[in-house]
């Protein structure tokens, strides 16, 4: 049950609440990936160690704040959390090694650039980067994080007490599981907090809170270690560029399918992915990269865990956004407010973070289930999910893989959102033909859609029924977009329509410049209103009735409306000879 939607505002006090708990679970992690990748290079004993920390910290702040809040068409407007990526250890110490912090700035900043450029062109791959293939992605972050979860079960001092780890673990994970299945109102609300605060109440008594790392801690600092951005374009640069290239487009999927996530659990009534929002969220996340790059540190991505946490709050207000990113810049100038989140005993952190992976295990599955889970996508999803699974178990081709691609795909997200898409595409590449109109997107232009559905089902030898069903479905998809685009009277747009079989369905993929509404959202909202349609909703109703399903992706610029219509008595020929390629 969501109280409280992006675009309301909590208490002030319950949305500090809120943020300094998810920015106390993941702090860890943003100065953990940049403290390996240096340590790994051998350059842990100069000052660049504790610029890259202080660096990682400022800048997921910030970004985490844009993604809040939003600049333009950048930031999603929702609470995702920003923080390092591992994806990027592996590349990262080769840069170090080769080049040294010069030229992994450089390395970093032009990859972002790739980044902005799938932002802008999200529409272009848009069936390959698909709900199903984000929803894969989603369900295998968790089965990536949860070994290293489990293994910080057992991360205890040396002379802790054999009990000290599973009590507070235990403790911890029962308030928070309790307190989020029984709870109702505000106590629901601080389930997360109230949580950690008993299991570092337990892990005191057997001695396992570091309060010796909150005493030599200082009260404030800015380290002055910023090792610039190199200008050598040398072999070693060219080399590796492909690769960090590629490891920033995983980044930038991981992204998407986080964003699509946030929007699935952060309003209280169904709604639409507003795909303009994902575009919001990869370009926010570019522009961490692009400041990652020019300070010379670890890039940035999006945390799943913020998803898990909207849905077992209740809160996806983007205040608890903007306070996570100022908790995370204050973190970086008072090293003492840092170690107090870094001093939470890591058996407790782990017992939380389980129930967060679970939840988001589960939204991958509904993200799945609501994009239409037919045999096809099952075959997708389940060939995915379980290549992922044994890449990252290390089970599939372990010693035939080492080096740079042992690790790349030894990460199960990786090869599971690869293989997923992968078999998308050729799910896609070999689809029946498409045959395609393009026309000018106005009332005028419904004579021309209807000859040409005629004719599409003229060539499928469809029966009567099923070809009158189909060019009902165009016209009334055709007039629902035109009711969006009502309120702008600027220049004429151009429309173009492809409709291809699949099976015995058609699709017809509308395709317009962006309007005001989103035809998908106004169906949902149909069923809450009075069966006494309003003139403007007749379309509506229609569509409804003639179409099997319909989905409206959004995207800054274009809108694409793609409606499937069953082919109920439709007889399939071996041969078409009128389907040809757009």
């Amino acid at each position: 049950m969501i109280r409280y939607q992006p675009d309301e505002s909590p208490p002030a006090p319950l949305a500090l609440g809120l943020g300094f708990q998810q920015a106390a679970l993941c702090i860890a992690g943003i100065v953990l990936t940049p403290l390996i990748v240096i340590r790994a290079a051998g350059l842990a004993e100069d000052g660049y160690l504790v610029w890259a920390v202080f660096a990682a910290l400022a800048i997921s702040g910030l970004t985490t704040i844009l993604q809040a809040r939003r600049l333009g068409p950048v930031g999603a407007g929702y609470p995702l959390l920003m923080g390092t990526s591992g994806a990027f250890i592996a590349v990262s110490v080769t840069a170090l090694v080769e080049g040294g912090p010069g030229m992994l700035a450089t390395l970093i900043f032009v990859s972002a650039l790739f980044q902005f450029l799938l932002a802008a062109r999200l529409s272009w791959v848009r069936r390959v980067i698909t709900p199903t293939v984000a929803g894969t992605v989603i369900m295998l972050i968790a089965v990536t994080v949860m070994p290293i979860i489990f293994d910080m079960l057992a991360d205890v001092p040396e002379g802790t007490s054999p009990a000290g780890a599973p009590v507070s673990a235990a403790v911890t994970l029962a308030v928070v599981a309790g307190l989020a299945l029984r709870a109702s109102g505000a106590m629901r609300l601080w389930a997360p907090v109230v949580g950690l605060v008993a299991g570092c109440a337990v892990s005191s008594f057997f001695g396992m809170y570091d309060v010796d790392r909150v005493l030599a801690a200082d009260w404030i600092g800015m380290p002055l270690g910023w090792p610039g951005v190199g200008l050598h374009f040398g072999p070693e640069f060219w080399a590796l560029l492909p690769a960090f290239v590629f490891v920033t487009l995983i980044g930038a999927i991981e992204t998407v399918g986080d964003s699509m996530g946030v929007q699935t659990v952060a309003w209280r009534k169904p709604r639409a992915i507003d795909f303009r929002e994902v575009q919001g969220a990869v370009a926010a996340d570019g522009v961490g990269n692009l400041l990652s790059g020019l300070a010379g540190t670890v890039p940035n991505t999006t945390y799943s865990s913020s998803i898990a946490i909207t849905e077992l709050t209740g809160v996806a207000a983007r205040s608890v956004g903007v306070w996570i990113g100022v908790v995370f810049i204050v973190a970086a100038f008072l090293p003492k407010a840092a170690a107090v989140l870094l001093a939470i005993p890591a058996p407790v952190a782990a017992a939380y973070i389980t129930v967060l992976l679970a939840m988001l295990f589960v939204l991958g599955m509904r993200m799945i289930v609501r994009d239409g889970a037919d045999a096809r996508k099952a075959v997708i999803v389940g060939v995915s999910f379980w290549v992922g699974v044994g890449f990252q178990n290390q089970v599939i081709f372990a010693d035939q893989l080492g080096g740079f691609w042992g690790t790349l795909l030894g990460n199960g997200m990786t090869t599971g959102g690869l293989t997923a898409m992968v078999l998308t595409g050729f799910l896609n590449f070999t689809s029946r033909r498409s045959r395609r109109v393009r026309t000018r997107l106005d009332a005028d232009a419904v004579p021309q859609v209807v000859a040409f559905l005629r004719t599409f089902a003229e060539g499928r030898r469809w029966a009567d029924e099923a070809a009158d069903r189909l060019c009902a479905a165009g016209e009334e998809a055709l007039h629902s977009l035109l009711a969006q685009h009502d309120s702008d009277k600027g220049s004429p747009r151009d429309l173009l329509l492809t409709a291809r079989s699949d099976g015995h369905d058609a699709e017809l993929e509308f395709v317009a410049a962006t309007g005001g509404g989103n035809v998908e959202d106004n169906l949902l909202l149909l069923s809450e209103r009075p069966e006494q349609p309003e003139p403007h909703e007749l379309s509506l109703r229609l569509l409804r009735h003639y179409a099997s399903s319909v989905h409206h992706q959004q995207y800054h610029g274009t809108d694409i409306v793609t409606v499937r219509v069953g082919g109920r008595g439709a007889v399939l020929p071996e041969d078409d000879p009128i389907a040809e390629d757009g």
